[in-house]
């Protein structure tokens, strides 16, 4: 079963959308731009570079991290990837709660960055769901890697080695989290922090705004070497 499961869910990130109602516009497109599909090679390169900056900071913020980068590093690595004994890990819930739900929403905005179907937006379209959780799925493939792969929380840190220090906790909330964070940032996004951008011309308060109530977005932008408080359609010089 597991198996068909993560076979389902290689075919629903590689397969293109589906063709929703379109408006008299977009059928007059050429084929090949609505062909054109999610890049890749630019999802995972972004992702690689969000795992080094999440990493780096885990290196340089804990102190235990470093500690258990001395021993050897394949045998402490196989000893620390286990299946979880329990539900809760020894992170703060801060941590479970807050800051794994934001780096999976900074995941799958990586995601929708290389998707040129995604809609930017909020919306009650097939296609807005349709691409956040394809998004979705890919929270999940980088949540398993920075678990358990071999660019990880159990080979850098060896996190899982000792009990007690790893649980399901992060494998459910990440991805879960992350898809209502994303919503949640979206509708914010819309319905917050355009409004209060139309009553300012101030960027610095316009840039502080987008960080504040985008964090997951932020983080993403900062992966695709963009300022935390880009919007690829909305300049931040932007008048209504």
């Amino acid at each position: 079963m597991s198996r068909m499961l993560r076979r389902a869910a290689i075919l629903l990130l590689l397969l293109p959308p589906p063709a929703f109602a379109q408006s008299r516009t977009d059928a007059l497109e050429p084929a090949v731009g609505r062909e054109r599909g999610t890049n890749i090679g630019t999802v995972f390169g972004n992702s690689l570079k969000l795992l080094m900056i999440e990493h780096a900071t885990r290196v340089l913020t804990q102190e235990e991290t470093r500690r258990e980068l001395s021993g050897p590093f394949w045998a402490d690595y196989r000893r620390s990837v286990r299946i979880p004994p329990r539900w809760h890990d020894s992170d703060a819930w801060q941590v479970n709660y807050i800051g794994h739900p934001i780096h999976g929403a900074a995941a799958g905005y990586l995601w929708l960055d290389a998707d040129p179907h995604a809609p930017p937006e909020l919306s009650l379209s097939g296609q807005y769901w349709w691409s956040r959780g394809r998004a979705t799925i890919w929270t999940v493939v980088y949540s398993i890697q920075f678990e358990f792969g071999p660019l990880s929380e159990a080979s850098i840190g060896n996190v899982g080695m000792q009990p007690g220090t790893s649980g399901w906790v992060d494998h459910v909330v990440t991805p879960v989290g992350a898809l209502g964070l994303i919503v949640a940032e979206d509708a914010l996004d819309r319905y917050v922090v355009k409004w209060l951008e139309q009553h300012t011309t101030n960027r610095a308060w316009r840039a502080s705004l987008r960080v504040a109530f985008n964090p997951g977005r932020a983080l993403a932008n900062l992966a695709s070497q963009r300022t935390p408080w880009d919007r690829q359609d909305r300049p931040i010089g932007w008048r209504r």
